[in-house]
């Protein structure tokens, strides 16, 4: 996968998340993404959780891990369908994506 396809992933993955709105409303911050293309970005402290991954995976479906600060994932949904993050990211967190 070349680093063009990665970035294009996670743009993808945050646009459905809500893109800005998604930032503004959430304060999430410090977005990056690996080789696979998994977005990673950090959001302010709530229920004990700090982090958060989302992933493609082979089934064209997301994978949502979210870690506290030590790193270890606390809460994990599989197999989730892109219009479903959002939902799920403020059923994890609390923290609502949209107005």
């Amino acid at each position: 996968m070349t680093k063009e396809e990665q970035k294009q992933i996670a743009t993808t993955i945050l646009s459905q998340l809500g893109g800005n709105k998604f930032k503004v409303m959430t304060g999430a911050k410090n977005f990056s993404y690996n080789d696979n293309g998994d977005l990673t970005f950090r959001f302010p402290r709530q229920k004990g959780l700090m982090y958060c991954r989302v992933s493609l995976n082979s089934m064209d479906l997301y994978d949502m891990e979210f870690m506290n600060n030590k790193g270890a994932v606390k809460v994990e949904y599989n197999g989730i369908y892109n219009d479903q993050l959002q939902e799920l990211f403020t059923q994890a967190t609390g923290l609502y994506t949209s107005l």
